[in-house]
């Protein structure tokens, strides 16, 4: 079907996407269960307690999923300002006694009797789509400084400050680093995101040393066993974990570590359940359905250059990328602990829904293709653009890095900017 000649047509939808995630989260069922059990029946006598909170949220995670996959890609651009209003309005409730719920001595979560969500997961969807939005009506524009560069630094720099006051130091990085990417990306100076990036150390350096958790937390990156029983244990142990695993691992169920030797074995750290208890080759295979899932999502990138589509698929991928990528980081001691869940595996409910919901917009993008004939009408060459760009939408020319030309609003992005 086919809705406009120089808009959008209809294509199959990408249903190798959906298998790679649906693989990811019954594997994530199996692995929660594992490394959750013995706890779950000390602190609640069910061994099934954690297993089955899981079960509740990937259903009700796959049935947003399919729901947002049908819905417009025009909605999400038209209230993609009123979603970040009201990301600042939840993550502004969450800090307030008696609204938030503080666990560990941060105020992350809303509590509705055993549900409990949390804001910040829904904040990073809501700025990955006004920032598409964004760019897709700035074009040009984003080269500026003052009406171009950095009206989105201070809507992310808003929605990063307060999750750093809840605190929560790695949903903020994962925010700013993708934000800081995909401005790159839609053609943002390169001197402009340097000095972002210059500006932001002396605050990052202070931010870490203001806090001993978190400088802890990079004492033990440098050297772990300086104090393995100490700041340094969470890593040994996933140390421990992996080397144990061997090559096929000790088997499903079998793992010692998670009998509380490893802290957070069934969410941050549920990767070193999986070297520890299907090995090397587990390892690997896990590994190699991240990057197969990567892939597509580059894949439909692909289709979309110069659309909102284009801009809200690349940053989808890019935050499922950083947090995939810093998780496995820090289980392995290549990057310092944050606190980052592993998509589809890592137990949460909140996370998950908000990653489904991700690739339910993934998978409509799959399905749309956007046909800008004007550009063909001026002579652009898409051929040469796929040359360039095969992988990843970046060059270097001062021009839009998505689309391959000047940024400039053509008559085919008008019609597409409601």
């Amino acid at each position: 079907m086919e809705t406009s000649a120089n808009t959008i047509k209809y294509i199959k939808k990408d249903r190798l996407l959906l298998v790679v995630v649906f693989g990811l989260v019954a594997l994530s069922l199996i692995m929660i269960y594992s490394a959750s059990a013995i706890m779950a029946m000390r602190n609640y006598g069910d061994s099934f307690y954690f297993l089955k909170k899981q079960i509740i949220w990937a259903v009700i995670s796959a049935t947003a999923m399919l729901l947002i996959s049908r819905i417009d890609m025009d909605i999400w651009k038209r209230y993609s300002f009123l979603l970040i209003a009201v990301s600042c309005i939840l993550l502004v409730l969450v800090l307030i006694p008696g609204i938030g719920s503080k666990i560990n001595n941060a105020k992350r979560w809303f509590r509705i009797g055993p549900i409990s969500f949390q804001p910040s997961e829904f904040a990073k969807l809501s700025v990955i789509i006004y920032l598409s939005s964004y760019l897709i009506r700035k074009g040009e524009k984003i080269k500026e400084l003052s009406h171009g560069f950095l009206p989105p630094l201070v809507v992310a720099g808003l929605i990063s400050g307060l999750i750093v006051v809840e605190p929560d130091f790695g949903a903020a990085f994962v925010i700013g680093a993708g934000t800081g990417i995909m401005l790159f990306i839609g053609g943002a100076r390169l001197i402009h995101i340097s000095g972002l990036c210059l500006a932001f150390l002396p605050v990052a350096i202070l931010l870490v040393k203001n806090m001993e958790y978190r400088w802890n937390r990079i004492k033990a990156f440098i050297n772990p066993w300086e104090d393995p029983s100490g700041v340094g244990y969470q890593i040994v142990q996933s140390f421990y974990s992996f080397g144990k695993g061997g090559l096929l691992g000790t088997g499903v169920g079998e793992g010692r570590q998670k009998l509380f030797f490893l802290p957070e074995a069934h969410t941050d750290f549920i990767f070193a359940v999986v070297g520890e208890e299907l090995g090397f080759v587990g390892s690997v295979s896990v590994t190699i359905l991240f990057i197969f899932f990567l892939w597509r999502c580059l894949k439909i990138i692909n289709k979309h250059r110069g659309s909102f589509e284009g801009y809200l698929a690349t940053g989808i991928s890019l935050f499922f990328g950083i947090q995939i990528l810093v998780n496995l980081f820090v289980v392995t001691g290549l990057f310092p602990t944050k606190g980052l869940a592993l998509p589809f595996l890592s137990f949460g409910g909140t996370s998950l829904l908000t990653n489904m919901i991700l690739v339910g917009i993934l998978y409509a993008i799959s399905g749309r293709s956007t046909v800008i004939s004007q550009m063909e009408m001026n002579g652009y060459n898409w051929k040469f653009s796929r040359k360039m760009c095969n992988l990843l939408p970046l060059n270097r020319t001062g021009k839009n890095r998505l689309t391959g030309q000047a940024s400039s609003l053509t008559e085919s992005s008008k019609m597409l900017d409601l």
